[in-house]
């Protein structure tokens, strides 16, 4: 299963150095392919150098748990991000 993540490109560049992706919420904030478009115009349409990063479920090491969010079930990831479960950045 592929999950999506919405991400600045200065973030993401800051968890490489780091060796793994973190988020200050106690979850980071995943999205199912049909679902990211809808989250960057809700959240990210005015940022600059964004990045999607695709995720491979499968590489993941922390707990995925689908949780209801605006009347829907988003995936969240509790732990931090496996920088080896993304499989592709995608600058948007």
């Amino acid at each position: 299963m592929r999950l999506f993540h919405l991400t600045t490109r200065a973030a993401w560049d800051a968890a490489i150095a780091a060796g793994d992706y973190r988020s200050d919420d106690p979850f980071i904030h995943l999205s199912l392919d049909r679902q990211w478009p809808i989250v960057r115009e809700r959240f990210y349409a005015t940022t600059r150098e964004l990045v999607l990063l695709v995720i491979d479920a499968t590489r993941l090491t922390s707990e995925v748990r689908f949780e209801a969010a605006d009347g829907d079930e988003f995936p969240h990831l509790y732990g931090p991000l496996d920088l080896d479960a993304v499989v592709e950045v995608r600058s948007l």
